[in-house]
């Protein structure tokens, strides 16, 4: 792009804007061309169903993206709430979970107990005999 005669039809401020733009659409025709370059159904069945719903759900979002000042920018915050919905399960699964039987044990056993009184009473009769 270096070599390229800058054109007069726009100001030469905006031209490295327009380069980077140039090169962008570049790799999102690339990235397209290598994701469609496999069938859906061969890529869908390596994955498991979390991943499936994330390939599906990115692909909605970039495709409609593209339009981001067209009214499908409702349709975009639709897929955002449901890519954070995916992204909770998945997490949710993650997470630790708690073993009641072993809480239970680790409180009843952290807290104090008082000496049984029947031994104190038999010391106390004792000394009142004498």
């Amino acid at each position: 792009m270096a070599d390229e005669e800058i054109n007069e039809d726009y100001p030469v401020e905006i031209h490295e804007y327009l380069s980077a733009f140039e090169n962008s659409i570049g790799a999102v025709d690339e990235m397209l061309n290598t994701m469609m370059s496999v069938s859906r159904n061969e890529l869908l069945q390596k994955l498991d169903p979390p991943e499936q719903s994330k390939v599906d759900l990115v692909s909605a979002y970039t495709l409609n993206s593209i339009f981001w000042e067209h009214p499908v920018k409702q349709e975009l915050e639709r897929i955002r709430v449901y890519m954070n919905r995916v992204k909770e399960i998945t997490d949710t699964k993650k997470a630790g979970k708690l073993d009641n039987g072993a809480a239970l044990r680790f409180v009843k056993n952290a807290l104090w107990e008082p000496k049984p009184k029947i031994a104190s009473k038999v010391a106390n009769k004792g000394k009142s005999k004498s």
